[in-house]
C-alpha cells in the first residue's frame, strides 16, 4: 500500500517554520500564559500529596541518584521470586544514593529519608555476600516494608488491579470531581507470543463488557467512558514487516473490540506506537474505519492517538480528518506529546538515518503540539479532539484557540465545551494542575487510566516517570520553586536553528562519519533495494588455483614499497572514497548479501554499513596512529617512533560477513601502508569481488589488493605457506585458526604474526530481576538473528530458576512467531544456513540434542521449505559444561540456574571461549561484577548481544576465541605495522646548540 504520509525524516527547522506559520495569527502566547498562571501559583501554593507526582518529583527528583534508585526498585522488586535476590536488588539500589542527607522540605519527606538510611545499615554492603541470620532476618524485613511501598506508589499510578477495581476507583473519582470520564489502558508491555495476544484480546474484551454494564444507556459517547487499546498487544508480530499477516490476522481481533464497543457506545481509542509502526496503524485503523462507516455509521468513539512530537503530526491530522469525511464518520483524536522519545533519538542514530523523525528540542515538540490542536479544531467537524497534557501553559492556549474558533463557552451545546473537546491527563500525574483547571465547569478532563497487576504495569510506570520527571519536563519544573513561573510559561513559539542534538550521520564527530541506513519500513527508501534486487544476479567467478600464489604474491611485494611510501593521508582518502562509493551501491550489495548469502534485509543493511564503517574508521585511525611521536630523551639527541607497514598480509575471511569482515581486513592493511592479498570465503565471492572493484576505483592499484578466489584447503593453505608474507589475518573457526597457527610456526625464516578471529560459546546469564520481556527480545534476536551464524550470537541461555519457565515459554513462543524461508522476502525473519555442509553438521549436532537434552521448543518451517534450512528452537540440557563446542546455526541450549551467579560466570570461563557474554539483571553492582569476573572479549548488559558497531563496541575475544586485537577498535591497526625508532644525536656536529642557547 503507498505510503500515506511524508518521510519522517526532514530537517527540523524547516519542519517547525511551517507550524509556526500555521499558528500566525491564531494564538496569543502571552494571554494564554496570563490564563494558566493563576493554576501554577495555586498548585505551589497548595501542593498534592506526598506520594502524587509533582511533589515525589521535588523530594526525590529522577535526576538524582535516590529518585533513579527508588525508580529502579519501582521498576523490578515486585517481579522479583526468590527472597536473596529481593534483598540484593534493594541493597543494590539503596546503597547507591545517599539518603541520610536528604532534607525534603515535607516532613513525610524527611522521615522517609531518615527510614530509607536507617534500612540501608541493615542490608549487605555487598549486594552478593553471604548474611547470618540475623543479617538475613533484617535484611527480609527491609525489603517487605520496600515491597509495601513499592504497592503504595503502584496505587498512585494504576487505577486498579483489574478492571472491576477501576471502575470503583473511577466512580469514587467522579464524585468529587463531576466533569470527569475515563479511558482504561489494561496493560503496559506488548505480546511477544501468541498466547500473550489473545490473553489481552481477552482481557479487552472483559473490560469492555465490564465499561458497558457500568456506563447505562444513553447521553454522548463524548461523555462516557471507554477504553484504549495497543495494536502491538493484539500480535505478537505487529511490524511493517509482517504486513499481511498483521491484516489478516490483527484487524478481525481488533474489529471484534471495536464491534463490542460500538454496540456498547463507549468509546474506543488505538494507542500510538512508535514512529516505523505508523503507516501499518494507518492500515489497520483504515481497514477498521471502513467496517465501522459500512456496519456502524453513527458509532462517534472510534478513535486514534496522534503523537505531537512526531515530524509529520499536523500531515498525520489531515490525513486522518480526510479519512473521517471520505467515509462519513467522526473519529475520536487523542494527542500526545510522545512516549518513545528516547529510543526514537537511539533508533535513528544506530541506522544511520537522514534526520530525527522526532522534535530534538521541547519547545519544537510544544509548536508541533499546539499547531496540531489548531489543526484538530479546525476539522471539529469530523474529529474530536482529545487534548492530553499535563503543561498548564499549553491547556491555557487550547482554551484560547477554542474561543477564538466556537465562540465562549456558554454558546456551545450544553453551555460547556465537551462537544467541542475534552483534556486528558494520565492517573497519577498533572492533579495538581486539573484540580485548578477544572474549577472552570466548561471543561472537562479524561484520566488515562493503566489497570493491571502492579508487578505487570510499574516498568510501564517508570518509563512514563522518565518521561516527565526529565529537568525540562513541566511537570518536573512545576514542583520545582526555584523556576520562576514567567519562566515556567515562557513562550515556545521561536524556532531554534539547529538541532539539538548532532545528526545521525554526525554522531561520531569530525573524524568520521556515521554511515547511513535506510528505514524500510519506509517504502520510498525500501524501493531502491527491492529494484536492485530484481536487477541483480550472482555473477560466476574462475577458481584460482594453488600455482598462482607465488605470482600474486611477487606482484603485492614489488608494489609494497611505493604504497608504503604513500603519504598516510592519500591512503586514508582513497578508503574514503571507497567507503562513499560503497554507500552509494548499498542497494545493489545488499541486493548481492541476498542473492549469494542469503541475508535477510535487515542484516544486508547492516553489514554494508558496518564496511563503510570500517573504511572510514580505519582511515582515521590510520591518520592518527601514523605520525612520527618524539619521545623524551637526554638533551643533544632527537629520538623518534614511527609505525610503518610490515609488508605483504594474507586476508582470509569468512562466510557468515562476506563483505564486512572482508572489508575491515583489507581496510586496515591498506590503511597502514601494506599490499594484500586477500581470499575470500568460497561460498561468497561475488560479494568480495564487489569490494575489491570499489577500492580499486577509488585509488588503490590493483597490485596492492589482489583477490585469490578459490578453497582453504588449497588456495588458503598455499597463501599461509608462501615464503615472505608479513602476516595473516583470519575470521573463521578455532580449528582453522589452529591450523594456520601451526603452519606459520613451522615456516623457516621470520616469525610471523596471527591475528585471529574465531568463535565462542556465547553465554547470556539472566537473574530474577530481569524483566521477561527485555530478555525475551534479547535471546530471540541474539540467538536466531542471521539463522544464528554470527560469531556472536547466543549458545548457551543461563536462566535463574525462580523464572526460567516463563522466560522460556515466553522465548519459545516469540521464536515460533518467527518466519523461515526465503531470504528475498521482507516478512523473512531467518533464512536458509550457507549450504548443504553447514545444513549436515547442524542435523548431526540436533540428532545428539534430542538424544541426550530436552526439547524445548521448534519454529515451524514453512511448506516446500529447501534442505538447508534449519528452523530455530531450543534445547534444556543439565549442566553449563554439556555445551562443549560452537555451533554454527539457530540452536539454543538452556541450562538453569541457582545459587550464586559469580560461579555460573566461573561455569561459563571453564569452557575456554571467551567471545560475548550477556548478562540481565537489574543489580548494578551484580552487573559489574559479573562483567569484571568474566574472561570474554565482549560483554552487554540488559540489551542483545549480537551487532558490535566499529568503534563503539570492538570486537574480538580471547582463549579459544581468538588472538586480538578487537576489530574495529583503536589498538587493530598497530598488529598490522613495524615500530621503528629514529635516534639522531644532534651534536655530533658543532656542538649541543639546543643546550647552549638555554643555558
Amino acid at each position: 500500500m503507498p505510503q500515506r504520509l511524508p518521510t519522517p525524516y526532514r530537517d527540523e527547522h524547516a519542519i517547525v517554520a511551517d507550524r509556526l506559520a500555521r499558528l500566525a495569527g491564531r494564538l496569543d502566547w502571552p494571554s494564554a500564559a496570563a490564563a494558566a498562571a493563576p493554576w501554577v501559583e495555586a498548585v505551589r501554593r497548595h501542593p498534592p500529596p506526598f506520594w502524587a507526582m509533582e511533589t515525589l518529583l521535588k523530594e526525590y527528583p529522577i535526576a538524582g541518584s535516590e529518585g533513579l534508585a527508588l525508580m529502579r526498585l519501582a521498576e523490578a522488586l515486585l517481579r522479583v521470586p526468590d527472597a536473596e535476590t529481593a534483598i540484593a536488588l534493594t541493597a543494590d539500589q539503596l546503597g547507591r544514593a545517599d539518603f541520610g542527607r536528604h532534607d525534603g522540605e515535607s516532613p513525610l519527606g524527611r522521615l522517609s529519608g531518615t527510614a530509607i538510611a536507617l534500612s540501608k545499615k541493615v542490608l549487605p554492603a555487598d549486594a552478593d555476600q553471604p548474611q547470618g541470620l540475623v543479617g538475613r532476618l533484617g535484611a527480609r524485613t527491609v525489603v517487605a516494608a520496600t515491597v509495601r511501598a513499592v504497592q503504595l506508589l503502584g496505587r498512585q499510578f494504576v487505577l486498579g488491579q483489574d478492571i472491576g477495581q477501576a471502575l470503583d476507583e473511577a466512580g469514587s473519582a467522579r464524585r468529587s470531581q463531576q466533569n470527569l470520564r475515563f479511558s482504561f489502558d489494561m496493560l503496559g508491555e506488548g505480546a511477544r507470543t501468541e498466547d500473550d495476544a489473545l490473553r489481552y484480546l481477552a482481557s479487552y474484551q472483559g473490560a469492555i463488557a465490564a465499561i458497558a454494564a457500568r456506563a447505562g444507556s444513553g447521553g454522548p459517547v463524548e461523555r462516557r467512558d471507554g477504553i484504549s487499546i495497543k495494536l502491538s498487544a493484539l500480535h505478537p508480530r505487529y511490524e511493517f514487516s509482517q504486513h499481511e499477516r498483521v491484516l489478516g490476522e490483527l484487524v478481525p481481533r481488533a474489529w471484534t473490540l471495536c464491534e463490542l464497543a460500538a454496540r456498547a457506545d463507549i468509546n474506543l481509542t488505538i494507542d500510538a506506537e512508535e514512529v516505523d509502526r505508523l503507516e501499518l496503524s494507518l492500515d489497520v485503523f483504515e481497514a477498521l474505519a471502513r467496517r465501522v462507516a459500512a456496519e456502524h455509521p453513527g458509532w462517534r468513539g472510534f478513535g486514534l492517538a496522534l503523537q505531537a512530537y512526531q515530524t509529520r503530526a499536523v500531515e498525520l491530522v489531515q490525513h486522518v480528518a480526510g479519512l473521517a469525511r471520505a467515509l462519513g464518520l467522526r473519529f475520536m483524536c487523542r494527542l500526545v506529546k510522545g512516549a518513545y522519545w528516547d529510543a526514537e533519538i537511539k533508533r535513528a542514530q544506530e541506522m544511520g538515518l537522514p534526520h530525527y523523525p522526532v522534535f530534538t528540542h521541547k519547545h519544537h515538540t510544544d509548536i508541533s503540539y499546539l499547531a496540531c490542536a489548531q489543526a484538530l479544531l479546525e476539522a471539529h467537524d469530523v474529529l474530536y479532539p482529545q487534548f492530553a497534557t499535563h503543561n498548564a501553559g499549553t491547556i491555557g492556549a487550547i482554551v484560547q484557540m477554542a474561543q477564538r474558533r466556537f465562540g465562549p463557552a456558554s454558546a456551545q451545546p450544553g453551555g460547556d465545551w465537551s462537544g467541542r473537546f475534552e483534556l486528558q491527563r494520565l492517573h497519577g500525574m498533572g492533579q495538581g494542575v486539573y484540580r485548578e483547571v477544572l474549577q472552570d465547569p466548561a471543561l472537562a478532563c479524561r484520566v488515562y487510566a493503566p489497570v493491571g497487576r502492579h508487578r505487570d504495569l510499574l516498568a510501564y510506570l517508570v518509563r512514563r516517570l522518565l518521561e516527565n520527571g526529565a529537568n525540562s519536563s513541566f511537570v518536573h519544573q512545576l514542583a520545582d520553586d526555584t523556576v520562576r513561573t514567567d519562566e515556567l510559561l515562557r513562550s515556545p513559539l521561536h524556532a531554534s536553528a539547529a538541532p539539538a542534538l548532532p545528526l545521525p550521520a554526525a554522531l561520531y564527530g569530525p573524524p568520521r562519519r556515521n554511515s547511513e541506513g535506510p528505514d524500510l519500513s519506509v517504502e520510498a527508501m525500501r524501493a531502491p533495494l527491492l529494484a536492485a534486487l530484481a536487477a541483480t544476479e550472482v555473477p560466476a567467478l574462475r577458481m584460482a588455483e594453488p600455482a598462482q600464489v607465488p605470482a600474486a604474491i611477487a606482484r603485492a611485494e614489488a608494489a609494497f614499497p611505493a604504497w608504503a611510501a604513500t603519504p598516510v593521508a592519500q591512503r586514508a582518502a582513497a578508503l574514503r572514497g571507497a567507503a562513499d562509493a560503497m554507500q552509494a551501491a548499498l542497494p545493489r550489495l545488499c541486493a548481492l548479501l541476498v542473492r549469494e548469502a542469503f541475508k535477510t534485509w535487515g542484516d544486508a543493511v547492516a553489514e554494508v554499513r558496518e564496511a563503510v564503517d570500517f573504511l572510514r574508521y580505519y582511515a582515521a585511525e590510520a591518520e592518527r596512529l601514523m605520525q612520527p611521536v618524539l619521545l623524551p630523551g637526554p638533551t643533544g639527541e632527537r629520538n623518534e617512533l614511527r609505525l610503518e607497514g610490515r609488508g605483504t598480509w594474507v586476508c582470509i575471511s569468512p562466510w557468515n560477513f562476506p563483505l564486512a569482515i572482508f572489508t575491515g581486513q583489507v581496510a586496515a592493511a591498506l590503511a597502514t601502508g601494506n599490499t594484500v592479498v586477500a581470499k575470500p570465503a568460497e561460498q561468497t565471492p561475488a560479494i568480495a569481488a564487489e569490494a575489491v572493484a570499489l577500492l580499486h576505483a577509488a585509488g588503490v592499484p590493483a597490485d596492492v589488493l589482489q583477490l585469490l578466489h578459490g578453497t582453504g584447503e588449497t588456495v588458503g593453505a598455499a597463501l599461509v605457506a608462501a615464503p615472505r608474507i608479513a602476516g595473516v589475518v583470519f575470521t573463521g573457526s578455532t580449528e582453522v585458526a589452529r591450523r594456520i597457527a601451526r603452519a606459520l610456526v613451522d615456516k623457516d625464516g621470520p616469525i610471523v604474526p596471527l591475528i585471529a578471529e574465531t568463535g565462542g560459546i556465547n553465554a547470556m546469564v539472566v537473574d530474577s530481576t530481569a524483566l521477561p520481556e527485555q530478555v525475551a527480545d534479547a535471546v530471540v534476536q541474539s540467538a536466531f538473528r542471521s539463522a544464528g551464524q554470527r560469531c556472536s550470537a547466543l549458545r548457551l541461555l543461563c536462566l535463574h530458576e525462580g523464572i526460567a519457565d516463563a522466560v522460556i515459554g515466553m522465548v519459545g513462543g516469540a521464536a515460533r512467531e518467527l518466519r523461515s524461508g526465503d531470504p528475498a522476502l521482507l516478512a523473512t525473519d531467518v533464512g536458509p544456513v550457507i549450504d548443504a555442509e553447514a545444513a549436515a553438521t547442524l542435523g548431526r549436532h540436533l540428532a545428539r540434542l534430542h538424544a541426550t537434552a530436552t526439547p524445548l521448543f521448534a519454529a515451524p518451517l514453512p511448506p516446500h521449505a529447501p534442505p538447508t534450512l534449519v528452523p530455530p528452537q531450543a534445547f534444556e540440557v543439565r549442566a553449563i559444561a554439556d555445551v562443549a563446542q560452537e555451533v554454527f546455526g539457530p540452536v539454543l541450549h538452556v541450562v538453569r540456574w541457582s545459587g550464586d551467579p559469580l560461579a555460573v560466570v566461573d561455569q561459563v570461563n571453564a569452557l575456554g571461549y571467551g567471545l560475548t557474554l550477556g548478562l540481565q539483571t537489574r543489580i548494578d553492582g551484580r552487573a559489574q561484577a559479573m562483567a569484571a569476573r568474566a574472561r570474554v572479549g565482549n560483554v552487554y548488559v540488559n540489551r542483545n548481544m549480537i551487532g558490535a558497531v566499529v568503534g563503539v563496541q570492538p570486537f574480538g575475544g580471547e582463549g579459544l576465541s581468538g588472538t586480538g586485537p578487537k576489530a574495529g577498535g583503536p589498538h587493530y591497526l598497530l598488529r598490522l605495522c613495524a615500530e621503528r625508532t629514529l635516534t639522531v644525536n644532534t651534536a655530533a656536529a658543532g656542538g649541543n646548540v639546543a643546550l647552549l642557547a638555554a643555558a
